[in-house]
């Protein structure tokens, strides 16, 4: 796969993702309308970085728009996409719930019709842990129902899943579904816990923590996201011999159709989290203990057993580690 669409270049992941292509000698045009959910100027920054490489190009407009998206599939002809532009975050999905719609549906629609009226040879695209939403039996498989979502950003989610689905079996379509468990690490999104916590602790100002501190996570870090996404580019889904209809499996199909847990395999407490980040801010939070929000789920934890059969890969990257990197990276750039 030599030319790859990115959407969602300029984001956390999509940035991270485009500069390991990119210094693994691939083409990559970045589609990206740098909005302003959260600071355009980090967006910007990272954008930069993309726009050192030669084989980089950036296309600024929404995927929303339909001619403006098949216009730019026609005249690339790409090899691949990877699908990662998506409004994300879930209790944003409690205030603005059109823009899940818009971005999420309508525009991974348009994604979709790129693919298929161009010979797309495979599409790889942003799901969630989220979409396990009510299920409790642990560690998350994706071969469990997931049919419960419990915020509308869970079930924009789990409609790209269904959707690539349809377009695997109606146009044979290669289609990788990736469910992603709490990315972090340097140029995160500055709305997600670790961005926020370390601000206000950095401002001496008290951090929010949902659920009494009760949450579990899954945290993975970003170098072990991009690396499994990386290896899975080339790795063309292929139709399930052994699947049927009469005890359906969730994660595979008879079409060209997968989907992939990437997450660190290892549930962590909320609070050991916040112990870490303070140990490497050398300054103790002030801590405001709050309920459960809506839309939000107690525990991820993230079975990863087809990801280390398929690509032999499995993130390991410890969150001593990985925070270490993120305070290491924030202090720099904001100085």
């Amino acid at each position: 796969m030599q030319k790859i669409l990115v959407t969602g270049a300029a984001g956390f992941i999509g940035h991270n993702l485009s500069k390991r292509l990119l210094e693994n000698g691939r083409t990559v045009v970045g589609l990206d309308n740098l909005n302003d959910y959260y600071d355009p100027e980090l967006k910007k920054a990272r954008l930069a970085q993309l726009l050192g490489f030669e084989r980089f190009s950036h296309a600024n407009f929404d995927m929303a728009d339909r001619e403006l998206t098949a216009k730019l599939f026609a005249d690339e002809q790409f090899d691949a996409v990877v699908n990662l532009a998506a409004q994300a975050g879930v209790r944003y999905s409690l205030i603005n719930p059109h823009s899940y719609v818009d971005t999420n549906l309508v525009g991974f629609l348009n994604i979709l019709e790129g693919c298929r009226h161009n010979q797309v040879k495979h599409l790889l695209y942003a799901s969630s842990s989220s979409v396990y939403g009510a299920n409790t039996s642990m560690p998350f498989s994706v071969h469990d129902n997931v049919d419960h979502p419990v915020s509308l950003y869970a079930a924009s989610k789990k409609a790209n899943e269904l959707m690539a689905h349809s377009y695997s079996h109606l146009y044979h379509l290669p289609c990788t579904g990736l469910r992603f468990f709490t990315v972090y690490g340097p140029w995160g999104r500055p709305d997600m816990a670790l961005f926020l916590f370390t601000k206000a602790i950095m401002e001496g100002r008290p951090i929010d923590i949902f659920n009494n501190g009760e949450m579990e996570r899954d945290f993975t870090y970003i170098d072990d996201i991009v690396e499994g996404v990386f290896r899975l580019v080339d790795h063309l889904p292929q139709p399930d011999p052994n699947w049927s209809g009469d005890a359906p499996d969730s994660a595979t199909s008879y079409c060209p159709w997968r989907l992939y847990n990437i997450g660190n395999n290892s549930k962590q407490k909320l609070m050991r989290y916040i112990e870490v980040l303070e140990e490497c801010l050398g300054k103790t939070a002030q801590k405001n203990f709050m309920p459960m929000q809506a839309g939000d789920v107690p525990a991820t934890y993230a079975n990863v057993d087809d990801l280390v059969r398929e690509i032999d890969f499995k993130p390991q990257t410890t969150i001593e580690e990985g925070i270490g990197k993120f305070v290491e990276w924030y202090r720099g750039y904001y100085k």
